[in-house]
């Protein structure tokens, strides 16, 4: 024993001071370490180009259903399906390996706010898509001792539909027999005489011009330079700027552009509008004179702008139409018209994003018409007819309720609009307001003498002028919209979609008759007529009133449509619509 402990010294003595190997032994000592952490690097930048990899095509996810919000979860499952992310569903659940989970939120983003703000959650209307992406990672190594690590990706990609549309109504045609009412309309409006004939009106309504040219040209003369189109709206400018910008604008044919120039060099410069007033560009608006938004056209018709300009113009304006008015059968026929100036912030003409509005002008109108005698039956003599007929149309108001594009690509664009015709009073009443045109005040009205008659039965009954005297009331209003969808087609003709038809004005008058009362009057006292006398002349009285209806609704017709406004209707146009393009905001 004493000899073995001896040896294990001396080979201890000789050992320790050994220097040779070192080298390899401290080797083979650290290799498992050294093993372990190579495998960490490895696993570690797999997981690192793995989670490049996925929020990449998070990103792509997320720019997918930006483009489609309404179907965002089809468009992020088919972009991670394409890019080799497959197994992947949407839901709240715990990923597990080779499944992924998604999260789609919709919501609103709005540059201007405080950073972690700009994105909100639920808010409508959406024009954003938040897409967070958790999966299992991949490890290689060091599997074998710890959990795979949970990876996290969120991409927001925001999108700006956009729309321009407009509400009133535009005449298709212009007559020859209509042209001197418009004539008397726009010169009352514009503080001028007017002369122009139906081809040029004709002209004006078939002229589509692009409002960012003309707002080109209005700069000009307003002496603005190096601003934007919401600086140029934020001014005011007259009758004459306005339409004479127009008439200036590029590419106009020579008819309409010497129509306008007329207009212009007559329309009165003692009032200026506010141009936020005629024309809202949204964020279109940011863009500096000369710019155009991608995909998206800015049109408007010539005779439309200028009816708009000159309502704002004239609103609370009285205007005796008389002189354009003239109609077969009829002795006397007095028109008069106010304008009111419409809603702030909601001007005809819109290029805005979901919720935006657009409405028209309140419009009071006054109509008189006055027959001639007849003899109607063996007795009683008709001395005249007078029926004084008086409208006010509140506003007809459209909202965009949403712009999609299905595919993505333009020709799947669809513009969605909730249109609601105006409300409408009439009384067949005589109207005794003290200032018809004050829109801050209700009308009031009292009866009126309908008709005069002369009474002779049988030399028995003998009354000279007897008055019947009536009033009567109507209300119209649509308490629902009416849904109009645009697709591609509609807005590239840029047709007119209605909420209902111009037979409206025939039932406005007819349902005053069926519910007029006459009450006879003598020297402007109430009298008792015995049926004897009242029955016969009631028949004879009612089907000659309901014969002058007809062309009482031709005018009101007319005279409405000349000035944009159509009784019971709400007529929408969308010139331009662009889903717009899906970009990352974060």
């Amino acid at each position: 024993m004493m000899r073995i402990l001896a040896s294990l010294n001396v080979a201890r003595r000789r050992f320790l001071p050994d220097r040779s190997a070192n080298f390899a032994i401290m080797a083979a000592l650290s290799m498992p370490i050294a093993l372990a952490l190579m495998a960490v690097a490895v696993d570690e930048g797999s997981l690192y180009t793995e989670r490049r990899a996925a929020q990449s095509v998070t990103d792509l996810a997320a720019i997918a259903a930006g483009s489609n919000i309404i179907n965002a979860e089809q468009a992020v499952l088919a972009a991670f399906s394409d890019n080799g992310l497959t197994g992947a569903t949407v839901g709240a659940g715990t990923p597990t390996p080779g499944k992924p989970v998604v999260s789609v939120v919709r919501g609103r983003y709005t540059p201007s706010s405080a950073v972690g703000q700009r994105f909100e959650a639920g808010k409508t209307p959406y024009n954003a898509v938040s897409v967070s992406l958790k999966k299992i990672g991949v490890m290689y190594f060091g599997g074998a001792f710890m959990s795979p690590p949970m990876i996290g990706t969120n991409a927001i990609a925001s999108t700006t539909p956009q729309a321009t549309f407009s509400i009133g109504s535009r005449l298709a045609a212009v007559d020859t027999s209509s042209s001197p009412l418009l004539n008397s309309i726009l010169g009352g409006l514009l503080g001028t005489n007017i002369a122009l004939n139906a081809m040029d009106y004709n002209a004006l309504i078939g002229a589509d011009i692009n409002v960012l040219s003309f707002l080109d040209q209005l700069a000009i003369k307003l002496n603005l330079t190096g601003v934007s189109y919401s600086n140029v709206l934020a001014s005011k400018a007259t009758l004459t700027q306005i339409i004479g910008a127009m008439a200036n604008i590029p590419g106009l044919d020579s008819r309409s552009k010497l129509a306008l120039q007329t207009m212009a060099a007559g329309a009165t410069n003692a009032i200026k509008i506010p141009l936020d007033h005629l024309i809202d560009l949204g964020n279109v608006g940011r863009l500096g004179l000369g710019q155009r938004p991608a995909g998206l056209t800015v049109d408007a018709d010539a005779l439309s702008m200028v009816k708009a300009a000159a309502n704002l113009a004239g609103g609370a304006k009285q205007i005796d139409l008389n002189t354009g008015i003239t109609v077969p059968g009829l002795l006397e026929v007095v028109a008069k018209l106010a304008v009111g100036e419409p809603p702030q912030s909601t001007p005809w003409l819109t290029v805005g994003e979901k919720g935006a509005k657009v409405r028209t002008a309140q419009t009071r109108l006054k109509l008189e018409v006055t027959v001639g005698s007849s003899n109607v039956s063996s007795g009683i003599k008709i001395v005249s007819v007078s029926i004084p007929l008086n409208v006010e149309v509140a506003y007809a108001e459209a909202e965009l309720m949403d712009i999609t594009c299905s595919t993505g690509r333009p020709e799947s664009r669809k513009v969605t609009i909730a249109a609601r015709p105006g409300i409408v009073e009439a009384y067949l009443a005589k109207n005794s307001s003290s200032d018809f045109a004050d829109f801050t005040k209700p009308q009031t009205f009292g009866d009126a003498s309908i008709v005069t008659a002369n009474i002779n039965i049988l030399g028995l009954i003998k009354l000279d002028l007897l008055e019947l005297r009536a009033k009567a009331y109507f209300y119209s209003g649509n308490q629902t919209t009416t849904t109009l969808v645009f697709d591609d087609a509609d807005i590239t003709a840029k047709r007119i979609k209605k909420t209902s038809t111009k037979d409206f004005a025939t039932s406005l008058t007819s349902s005053l008759l069926t519910g007029l009362e006459l009450k006879p009057y003598l020297l402007g006292s109430p009298i008792g007529l015995l049926d004897l006398v009242f029955d016969p002349l009631k028949t004879a009285v009612v089907p000659l009133l309901t014969s002058v209806t007809s062309q009482l609704d031709a005018i009101l017709f007319n005279l409405l449509s000349s000035l944009g406004i159509t009784l019971g209707e709400a007529d929408v146009r969308v010139t331009g619509a662009t889903c717009g393009r899906s970009v990352l905001v974060q």
